[in-house]
């Protein structure tokens, strides 16, 4: 039966989302040592209120629970958003069954330092059946329905025509349309497909929130390519398409641009457009709040005393973006911002990062240099159009790699049995989360 409670898309959720992927193990040697705590520290001062997460990520549950935990006297947890995943537990493991989803949802809880997640994924669901898929969204409904340890569900992936399949199916099965579709790398300067072959369908579907993720390809559009973490060569781009990146990367170079900010730019400039007919609907006051450090496209503009006067509310497409250091948060922070100046006149460069107020204490982001007499929106506007070119000039040098998907999963790809999976009552297991209401309801697989 289908929850009562509001869609997720009118509940405050940001249309920018902080991934933690790069805690983990395939993107970092030692995640601990990115300063973990102190990036989150930073996002939640820059006004990012969402956090995007796995039990697949190794540490990054617990991490990212722990850098959290630090801020707590400041924010409260219903001022911002969990977003974890179920299903998927080693490279080549897979585990929907009940009983494990439901260890799942309160090891993450344990993990996270919370009592609810605002929104679980089935992870990585082309690989595995569609009948798994479909009862595990079942399962997570339950939960959702009978426990409030949950309140939303969805599924994610990388193959768009799988999850477009399987949302019409859940859809078809359930008689409840999924609440967020998750598509990592298919919005991109390199592959567009989730807009030209999943939008359609995903809207058919009544899916209510798509969120694009990774529009640096899982860091294949970047300088340096790829990232290389404690699990090597892991990237499942092929060599050719590595190389097209490379070239693409070097004549951006030759322009005095960089291939990873005309990346991000351009995604999350596009995406905010393109995807906000699965968006989030967020309110828009009429001016930053004061000594905002997302004020501006000038580091040394004034910034004017907020108005507490509401504008009218729109929806923006959500993005998925994850950052490995300080800099590189503060970055896209910046680049966020003069994205967010780019919007209608009445409006521009009022949302944040939220649509809530930064704190005054972050320091201001760094800053490419702008033209003297120019506007927040009118810099924006221009930088768009930019961006816009570089992006189409980026697709005609990767020639045949633009739209390129790799399979997933590849040839190779072997399941393996969940040597975790259990016969015995997970309370005993976990008896931290012996008070967890769905516990009283769980059945074991």
């Amino acid at each position: 039966m289908a929850s009562a409670k509001p869609k997720l898309s009118e509940t405050g959720l940001p249309p920018l989302i902080f991934g933690t992927a790069t805690f983990s193990l395939q993107f970092s040697l030692d995640p601990q040592a990115l300063g973990p705590t102190q990036i989150v520290q930073r996002a939640m001062a820059h006004g990012v209120r969402a956090f995007d997460t796995s039990p697949y990520y190794g540490p990054a549950e617990t991490i990212l629970g722990d850098a959290l935990h630090t801020v707590a006297d400041k924010y409260a947890r219903q001022e911002y958003f969990i977003l974890t995943k179920v299903g998927r537990v080693a490279s080549n493991v897979f585990d929907y069954s009940p009983g494990w989803i439901r260890h799942s949802v309160a090891q993450s809880c344990q993990r996270l330092r919370t009592n609810y997640l605002d929104v679980v994924y089935c992870h990585d669901v082309e690989f595995v059946s569609r009948d798994e898929v479909v009862n595990a969204v079942r399962e997570l409904r339950r939960i959702r329905d009978q426990s409030g340890t949950i309140k939303h569900v969805g599924i994610c992936g990388y193959p768009v025509d799988v999850l477009c399949e399987l949302a019409e199916l859940v859809a078809r099965e359930t008689g409840e349309p999924l609440d967020i579709v998750q598509s990592y790398a298919n919005f991109t300067v390199q592959n567009q497909r989730l807009l030209s072959h999943a939008l359609p369908r995903l809207i058919d579907a009544g899916v209510d929130v798509v969120t694009n993720a990774s529009p640096l390809g899982m860091g294949l559009l970047r300088k340096q390519g790829p990232p290389v973490g404690a699990m090597g060569r892991w990237h499942p781009a092929p060599d050719g398409l590595r190389e097209a990146c490379a070239s693409a990367s070097d004549w951006l170079t030759a322009q005095g641009e960089k291939l990873e900010v005309v990346a991000v730019r351009f995604a999350l400039e596009t995406w905010l457009r393109e995807g906000a007919r699965v968006g989030t609907r967020r309110s828009i006051p009429t001016s930053r709040p004061p000594f905002s450090p997302l004020s501006s496209h000038s580091a040394s503009s004034k910034v004017e005393p907020a108005k507490t006067v509401q504008a009218l509310q729109q929806k923006l497409g959500v993005s998925v973006v994850g950052v490995s250091h300080i800099d590189e948060l503060d970055e896209t922070v910046r680049v966020w911002t003069s994205v967010l100046d780019g919007l209608d006149k009445d409006t521009s460069g009022s949302l944040g990062l939220d649509g809530l107020h930064s704190d005054d204490t972050a320091a201001p982001a760094g800053t490419r240099t702008p033209s003297d007499g120019l506007s927040d929106h009118d810099w924006s506007l221009r930088r768009r159009q930019q961006i816009k070119l570089y992006a189409a000039h980026v697709r005609q040098l990767l020639g045949p790699w633009a739209d390129f998907a790799w399979p997933s999963p590849d040839a190779t790809f072997v399941r393996a049995k969940n040597d975790s999976t259990f016969a015995i009552d997970q309370a005993k297991v976990h008896p931290e989360m012996k008070d967890f209401p769905f516990y009283a309801i769980q059945t074991i697989a």
